[in-house]
């Protein structure tokens, strides 16, 4: 992580300014929304600022939300691509062009931005099948209250294998793959192979993120309720989701790429010379529509990576 200062700047910068967007336009469209309710009574002046800060809050966050594909694709992927090659032995660039290297990376391995963002929101499909099958077992014993335990079981499995996604499209860095559906259905079976040893690595490692993000959010109560104060029409439960805001940006900035990296080395460390089982390739197939749709991209990229090869050897 260390050695991946630039990245973890930019990160920095990335989700804190994303914090602070959201912030300065809830801010603004409270101050309009208090400024129409000026028309009105005390009781309509506050219902409106609070409905204008409201609004604002879903404004920036929807758009943040549209931003996702390529925040993955120039910022997390980026991240990880370096942190790869570190882990690999291969050659840095030094810090002035470790941001433009790992770019160049992922272009490499995932061509473009939509195929990136198509075979991540595929793998969470995948694992989140095959997580709340591991989960939903324990729903059928007859046992009183055992359903209630399942379901805060599958919650906590679910924010444990959060990132899971993120360390199979590492994989196709890792093997240098060229087909990176082919890399990410090899990496989902390995992963099933692996399950246990994962997903108790992943479990730690969830603990550790949300005590620390939980700490970062207390510790940021104090100046967000100064801060909401500032705001016409200031509003009890404010401060409470600007400290929210604050943790989740330390939590994407810093604390998610450290469990990725932790996260990396275990399953490059613990699949290394292992084959893919055809045994949980069929499982897959059987459990999840999406494994299948992500076998045959597979197929088609290979199909189409082919044809220019064979077009060229016929001439």
């Amino acid at each position: 992580m260390a050695r991946t200062a630039p990245y973890v700047a930019l990160r920095l910068a990335v989700y804190f300014g994303i914090a602070g967007a959201i912030v300065i336009v809830t801010g603004a469209s409270a101050m309009i929304g208090y400024g129409i309710g000026s028309l009105g009574g005390e009781d309509f002046r506050t219902a409106s600022g609070l409905w204008g800060g409201a609004a604002g809050f879903g404004l920036s966050a929807g758009l943040i939300y549209l931003a996702r594909e390529y925040i993955l694709y120039l910022v997390k992927a980026g991240h990880i691509a370096v942190l790869v090659d570190l882990m690999d032995g291969r050659e840095d660039s030094g810090n002035a062009g470790q941001i433009a290297r790992g770019t160049r990376i992922v272009r490499e391995h995932f061509v473009e931005a939509s195929v990136l963002f198509g075979i991540d929101q595929v793998v969470k499909a995948v694992v989140n099948a095959v997580t709340s099958l591991m989960a939903g077992t324990a729903a059928f014993l007859p046992i009183p209250g055992l359903d209630t335990l399942a379901r805060m079981l599958r919650l906590f499995l679910k924010i444990a294998v959060g990132l899971i996604d993120e360390v199979i499209l590492a994989y196709a860095i890792h093997i240098q793959a060229r087909n990176p559906w082919q890399a990410a259905e090899e990496a989902l079976i390995l992963y099933c192979q692996n399950y246990k040893l994962m997903i108790r690595n992943a479990a730690w490692l969830a603990v550790f993120i949300y005590v620390f993000a939980f700490v970062t959010f207390l510790l940021a109560l104090a100046p967000a309720s100064a801060l909401i104060h500032l705001f016409p029409g200031a509003w009890s439960t404010g401060g409470f989701a600007f400290a929210l805001l604050f943790a989740w940006a330390v939590k994407a900035a810093v604390l998610e790429p450290l469990a990725i990296a932790c996260m990396m080395q275990v399953f490059f460390r613990t699949t290394a010379g292992q084959e893919p089982d055809p045994e949980w390739q069929a499982r897959l197939a059987q459990l999840s529509g999406r494994f299948r749709m992500l076998a045959k991209r597979a197929r088609d990229w290979s199909r189409q990576s082919a044809a220019p090869q064979e077009r060229e050897a016929a001439v």
